[in-house]
């Protein structure tokens, strides 16, 4: 396996403080932002009748709306995209469990906002209920208030600097004299800016990611079946006749079971067993949502429907809890920011086209297992996608780890060589500077005896 992502930062995030009343602002933006629309499902069937539309034409609304949430449209974008980012920045080593928590307000929403949708529908209608509930999302913005910035302190800029010392001497012009700068030096210097703020908010780079474009690549293909199944439990309950209200508590036993499934995902993930290998564990989680919903068609009665919300729930609450935590896995959480925000744009292609699919199946042969049968396939292929690709991730990465290893081996073992080669080569020059120096000395000791004998004939 490989070492974990790069996630180094420029500060210490707490793992705690002030980061557990983030998580409960995240917990309510993030479940209004998945919940919503997929509870408006309850309302589906009085609004195709009012307008005497197909299924195909309503899956319209539900993806519109989610794909416009992932691709950063308004609305509730605004609320997904801040609170799945700022969590990385106020967690590190409690990540999993803070991500698990705060992605559990979907199921909670999701199994507060079913029976309430259906009590306002049959008090208010369909449109005075979204009246009600748009009052009710206004909440957010109390949530949005707990977000405080965290990171290291940003001194002043160079530009800033200059700016701010041209400001200086023109109100004392007795402390010196400014250059002027070339205006095609500041044109430069604005392109420039303009560059590295673009690539700071998206950076393009993660494409030659292999792990990202592995995660991207997967991610698109489970959107084409991802929502679909929530999108038309309820309708697909009312066609086998039953009553509404029974049909809008199968999206709260969804949401029960999912609501407990995505802490304790992330507890699991957490574990120092499952952590290294996450990546696998998100592949597993995608393909069991698969074969929940290959095994659907199979319930045709209430009790069946249950058992399959209760499977559903487990499943969705395993893949939503580890959605973005693998992708931080995989860039590291300073490339994080700029990862949510490229995937989220791919995504919302196939999120927009999976219900209104699904829509079509349902209109063509008027029989909803078919919608069910793909949306499964779908899945089970794009996790058995990731878990092959993720392997082949591992392995190369780890090959490259061990060649790397092996040249800083022989680099070390070449220089301990170059030492002991130097070693020897300054042992041999001090040998022969000795020897130079000791030869003059025999010369000078004969000349001396000569010398001497010279002066005795004498």
């Amino acid at each position: 396996m490989p070492p974990p992502a790069d996630t180094s930062l420029a500060y210490t995030p707490p793992d705690g403080g002030w980061g557990w009343a983030v998580v409960f602002g995240a917990f309510i933006s993030i479940g209004f932002s998945y919940a919503f629309p997929k509870s408006i499902a309850i309302f589906f069937k009085e609004i195709q009748d009012f307008f005497d539309i197909t299924y195909s034409e309503i899956a319209w609304v539900s993806s519109i709306m989610l794909a416009a949430t992932y691709g950063g449209g308004l609305g509730l974008a605004l609320n997904l995209q801040p609170s799945v980012i700022i969590i990385g920045k106020y967690f590190l080593k409690r990540r999993p469990i803070a991500n698990g928590l705060a992605m559990a307000g979907s199921p909670v929403m999701l199994c507060t906002l079913a029976p309430l949708n259906q009590l306002l529908f049959d008090n208010f209608g369909w449109r005075g209920s979204f009246f009600i509930l748009g009052a009710i999302l206004l909440n957010c913005c109390v949530a949005g208030a707990l977000f405080r910035p965290i990171g290291p302190t940003a001194g002043p800029s160079e530009k800033q600097k200059v700016k701010q010392a041209k400001e200086t001497l023109s109100e004392n012009p007795d402390i010196g004299t400014v250059e002027k700068a070339d205006p095609g030096d500041e044109e430069e210097e604005d392109d420039k800016d303009c560059c590295e703020n673009f690539n700071k908010f998206l950076d393009l780079s993660l494409f030659k990611h292999r792990g990202f474009l592995i995660y991207l690549i997967g991610n698109v293909l489970m959107f084409l079946g991802f929502f679909a199944p929530i999108v038309f439990l309820a309708p697909y309950a009312k066609h086998l006749g039953i009553d509404e209200y029974s049909a809008a508590f199968l999206l709260s036993i969804l949401a029960i079971v999912d609501m407990i499934a995505r802490p304790a995902t992330g507890i699991i993930a957490n574990s120092k067993w499952v952590r290294p290998k996450i990546q696998y564990f998100f592949s597993f989680s995608i393909a069991f949502n698969g074969v929940c919903h290959l095994l659907c068609p199979l319930a045709t009665s209430y009790t069946g429907l249950v058992v399959y919300s209760v499977f559903f729930g487990l499943a969705f609450g395993m893949v939503c809890a580890m959605l973005f935590e693998t992708l931080m896995d995989l860039v590291g959480a300073t490339r994080f920011t700029s990862a949510v925000g490229l995937v989220t744009i791919m995504e919302c292609c196939t999120i927009l086209l999976g219900p209104p699919i699904g829509g079509t199946l349902i209109d063509k042969f008027g029989d909803y297992k078919y919608m069910f049968i793909k949306c499964g396939g779908v899945m089970v292929l794009a996790g058995t996608f990731l878990f092959i690709m993720n392997y082949y991730n591992y392995r190369m990465i780890s090959k490259k780890e061990k060649a790397r290893k092996k040249h800083e081996v022989g680099n070390k073992d070449a220089g301990h060589i170059r030492t002991e080669t130097e070693k020897g080569n300054i042992t041999n020059m001090e040998n022969m500077q000795d020897g130079h120096e000791a030869a003059p000395l025999r010369s000078e000791e004969g000349e001396l005896k000569n010398e001497a004998n010279s002066t005795a004939e004498a």
